[in-house]
């Protein structure tokens, strides 16, 4: 899944992967339900992160 991205990703990619704006995926990592990092003001965001987000979430809402 998300092959075509780096093992860490950036704000821009985690939109690409899951199709959502800005909005949305600042708020994913400030409700700490992708769990990413800060290198200054820079999110980086671990690939298996956002794969385990889908995951978990389409077990939740099956």
């Amino acid at each position: 899944m998300f092959n075509e991205f780096e093992d860490l990703i950036t704000i821009d990619d985690l939109c690409d992967m899951l199709n959502i704006g800005k909005n949305s995926a600042y708020n994913l990592l400030k409700d700490k339900k992708i769990k990413a990092f800060r290198i200054g003001r820079v999110w980086k965001i671990p690939k298996k992160s956002v794969e385990e987000y889908v995951q978990r979430e389409s077990i939740d809402n099956s």
